[in-house]
Order: C-alpha cells, then structure tokens, then sequence
C-alpha cells in the first residue's frame, strides 16, 4: 500500500515525501508524491511508533502482577497510545514473582495479540537496590547483586531480559556486571554510589543509567556521583523520565545538553497510568493517584500516570528540539534494546509501525505493522 505526501521524519528532521507498506514492513520510502493511487495523508507529519524502555503498568495492570491479559491490555493501550513497541519493567519482587511476570513476557512476544504494542525485551528494574535509595521498591524483597539468579530467570524467559538494574555501591555489584553484561545491558539505578564506585561498575561493563537524577545522589560540583561519572562516558545511554512532573523542566533541557544522542525518553508508568484518581498498588505497596502525580503514603513520588506519547509531548513543551526528543522516543531506545534493525525508524524493512500526527504532533492515527488501529 502506498502512503503518500506526508513529512516523514527521517531521523535529522520531516521531509515531504512518501512510502509503501507490504506484509507488514516499509518497503520503500520516496522523496516524491506519486500520481498513482494511495493513501493521501495531505501533509500530516509521520512520526515512527514510539519504544518504551522502561514502563511498569497502564489500565488497572501491571507487568509484575504475571498476568497474561493484564499484559496484553498493557500492550493494547500502549499500541493505541502511539507506543507500538515497549520492554514492561519489572519491580523489586520475589524470584518465583518476577519469573511468573518474565514468562508471560515471553508468551507475549511468542503470540504477538493483534492490536498489541510488540514486546521487545524486558528491563529488570530490582531487586539489587540500594535500601537508601529504594524509592517506591519494596525494602522485603531487596537483595545483593546474584548473577546466578539472574541467570535462571534470563532462561526462563528465553533470553528476553534486555536490560537489567544494579546499585553500584553493593558488595558484589561489580562481579555481577561483568558476568551479566555478557547476556544483557546493565544499568545502574536506585543507588546511593559516589562516582568512584560509580566508575568502576562502568568500567565492568555497565553500559545504561535508570531514570536519570531519580534515585541516586544529585550532581554535585565536588560530588559528581553516578549521573557525572556517566556523563562523561560516550558509551552510556540514560533514561528521562519525561512527564513533567519528575524532572524540572530546566533539568530536562540540561540532561539533553549533558547526554547528547545518548537518552531515552521513557513513561516508568504505573497501572493508573490512563485510570481515574485513587488507591493502587505497586510492588506489594499502596500508591496513590491524585491529578498526574502517583505516591506512597509516606509522599514518595512512585513512577508516573503518563504514557511515553504524552512524555514525547511534554519534552519538546520543555524547549527540547522536537527532532531530538523524537529519536530520544523511538531510535535510541530500540538501540538499547538491540533492536534498532526492527522499529524505530522508518526504512525499509523495519515494521511499519508509525503514527500520523496533526499540529504539534498530536497524535491522530496508530499504524502497526501497517494496520491502523481502531
């Protein structure tokens, strides 16, 4: 099929053009508007589906819960929210919880619903955390680092962990990111760790920061700690929480600044995420929704009540460029997920999963695999 004179956002910027779609994939993407029949999207911009690396939960579900229809609702509301490919985040739980959760992960990504956003890897967020910088993970079920662990659960779900978190400055974290850098991405995340800490599990082979200035010491001139130590690596990639709430806008600018080409926006949404103001439940903890902002009941902030489309959105109301926070969305997260010959960027022979927007991007139609969605 044939999709023509749209701005296709083609990594550096939009430019006016057009594309085919068969089976599923671009097959061909012009710099002209052909005469012969197609679909005119009357210069709507076309963006790629957006990639997900990190999100807990939407609709009332959440990953760690290992239930497969709450995943696949998970999955659908992402794909109708523009996020056609995403990596479901686990929480600081039991083994035996967080492999129930990992494998119906796999079972998701075996049988693709149709209609579901493509689940592209998992990220392990816990249970190797700091207790100081716990955040909302729960403090039972923290434990050191354990590569034989993580071992077992990377084979129960078929080698789908993508990303998997460690803090730092645990005895054992720097053994345990030399024996799982070799299976996955490790990242560094609810930490406590000063930059010489920081540096050595770098150099072990950590290659990714969670949720950037979250749960971890602030940059300091005398103490730069885990975010300054990883700024100066040009081989680390860090996540932004991008829903306006967990980062000042004015941080959100300098992150772009201090990590350039090398962040991922992502949601870390929760199972309010698209649900009404209340009580809910995250890793054995009750949260509360009120307005946007997701808490414990002692006020920790938790993750977040916004999908990544929204996120997107709330970046470049930031003053981000939008060509910059669009690839922060969708190429550099697919990279991380080693994925980028797949999704998140239009070319052909990567899935036709793209969104047509209107003004400012907003969201006016989903395609997956070059179906729209309803």
């Amino acid at each position: 099929m044939l999709f023509k004179n749209a701005d296709i956002f083609r990594g550096e910027g939009f430019r006016r053009g057009s594309f085919r779609v068969e089976d599923g994939l671009f097959t061909e993407i012009l710099d002209t508007v052909p005469a012969e029949d197609g679909l005119d999207l009357q210069g709507a911009a076309v963006i790629p589906g957006l990639v997900d690396i990190h999100t807990h939960g939407n609709s009332g579900a959440d990953f760690s819960d290992g239930d497969y229809e709450g995943l696949k609702k998970m999955a659908a509301y992402s794909a109708r929210s523009g996020v056609t490919s995403f990596a479901p985040t686990s929480m600081t739980l039991p083994y035996e919880t967080l492999a129930q959760a990992f494998a119906t992960g796999r079972r998701l990504r075996d049988e693709q619903p149709r209609g579901c956003a493509r689940i592209m890897g998992i990220h392990m967020e816990g249970p190797f955390f700091s207790e100081k910088k716990k955040g909302a993970q729960n403090a039972a079920y923290l434990r050191l680092p354990d590569a034989e662990a993580f071992r077992k659960l990377q084979e129960g779900c078929g080698g789908l962990i993508r990303l998997a978190d460690v803090a730092a400055e645990l005895e054992g974290a720097e053994e345990f990111t030399r024996a799982v850098s070799a299976l996955c991405t490790v990242s560094i995340a609810h930490t406590d760790a000063d930059y010489e800490a920081a540096c050595r599990v770098f150099d072990a082979g950590a290659r990714h920061v969670t949720h950037l200035f979250n749960a971890m010491p602030p940059l300091h001139h005398r103490k730069p700690g885990v975010i300054g130590a990883a700024a100066e690596r040009e081989d680390v990639v860090a996540e932004l929480i991008g829903d306006g709430l967990h980062i000042h806008p004015s941080v959100i600018r300098l992150a772009f600044r201090l990590f350039p080409e090398r962040l991922c926006i992502i949601s870390d949404s929760l199972r309010c995420c698209g649900m009404p103001d209340g009580e809910y439940e995250l890793g054995g903890q009750a949260i509360w929704l009120k307005g946007r902002l997701a808490t414990l009941a002692d006020g920790t902030i938790a993750g977040s009540a916004s999908n990544l489309y929204d996120c997107l959105l709330t970046v470049i109301g930031c003053g981000v460029p939008a060509a910059q926070a669009i690839r922060a969305a969708t190429i550099l997260p697919a990279r991380e997920l080693g994925c980028a010959e797949k999704i998140g960027s239009i070319e052909p022979g990567k899935y036709a999963d793209f969104v047509v927007c209107g003004p400012e991007l907003a969201r006016r139609a989903v395609y997956l695999g070059g179906e729209r969605l309803d």
